[in-house]
């Protein structure tokens, strides 16, 4: 069920908003224009500013970060493997968000938004089936990262490079490497597409009602069907704030991704009624 509105008028809200409702099928899903992607991105950014948390990223950030620059000083391993781990944040990213959706919801309602209240989505009576979701996209990512070894493996070979200009020069100037290329980004492109399918809506309803794990997939696949150009435009903003979040060295991340987390939330508010 498809309910439409007006992209200029108010977001309506449903009368009634029961906190539990049975059974697995989807949810009513509204039909959005381009205000409502920048409305959720405006809301996003006044939770973000009203309760930063760049620090709390920067925290789990920079170790990580470090850890790569070691790496690449002992030896050049990792690099094969650099830019799938860097794009997995992407099929990752809706479960690594599940403490901002709480905090957007509970600023919303105006409850108390302390950061200790993140941790209350383990207290949620949809727990098992946010695990549930997120092993999927932990085994999507997983997957992602296999394929992207064979397809190395496959064009350029086992041997690690003995340099980064190498590996550059290995990828963009030879017709393996610009087979890497497409055939990489058609597969991570078809994984994303399917994450954001299944995911767009599914954490932040799950936290916000008792549904299931079938009842929020199910919502998020027919909030997909009923704005597929204006759900693509969202993927393509996730997708390219990752790629600005990477420079420099990942810091940027700490900004994008709770801006990212918190304006979710508000898009699945205006998508689900």
């Amino acid at each position: 069920m498809v309910v439409r509105t007006s992209p200029a008028s108010p977001f309506p809200r449903s009368a009634q908003r029961p906190d539990d409702i049975l059974g697995t099928a989807a949810l009513p899903v509204r039909t959005i224009g381009p205000p409502d992607i920048r409305a959720a991105l405006a809301a996003g950014a006044e939770d973000f500013w009203a309760k930063p948390s760049h620090i709390v990223f920067l925290v789990l950030i920079y170790p990580i970060a470090g850890l790569i620059l070691a790496r690449l000083v002992v030896g050049y391993d990792v690099l094969p493997m650099l830019f799938p781990l860097v794009a997995g944040f992407a099929l990752i990213g809706p479960l690594a968000a599940i403490g901002l959706y709480e905090i957007s919801r509970r600023r919303e309602r105006g409850l108390d938004t302390s950061w200790s209240h993140a941790l209350d989505v383990l207290q949620s009576p949809s727990i098992l089936s946010i695990l549930a979701l997120g092993a999927v996209l932990m085994a999507v990512f997983l997957l992602w990262l296999g394929l992207a070894w064979a397809l190395y493996a496959a064009t350029l070979g086992t041997e690690m490079p003995r340099s980064v200009a190498g590996f550059l020069t290995d990828i963009v100037a030879t017709r393996q490497g610009w087979t890497l290329i497409v055939v990489g980004n058609a597969v991570g492109f078809a994984l994303a597409a399917f994450v954001l399918s299944i995911s767009v809506v599914s954490f932040p309803l799950m936290l916000d009602r008792h549904v299931g794990v079938i009842c929020a997939v199910r919502t998020s696949i027919a909030a997909v069907r009923a704005n597929p150009v204006m759900l693509a435009v969202w993927g393509l903003i996730v997708a390219g704030g990752l790629v600005l979040g990477l420079l420099p060295l990942f810091v940027g991340l700490a900004l994008v991704l709770p801006l990212l987390g918190h304006a979710t939330w508000h898009l699945y508010r205006r998508l689900v009624v």
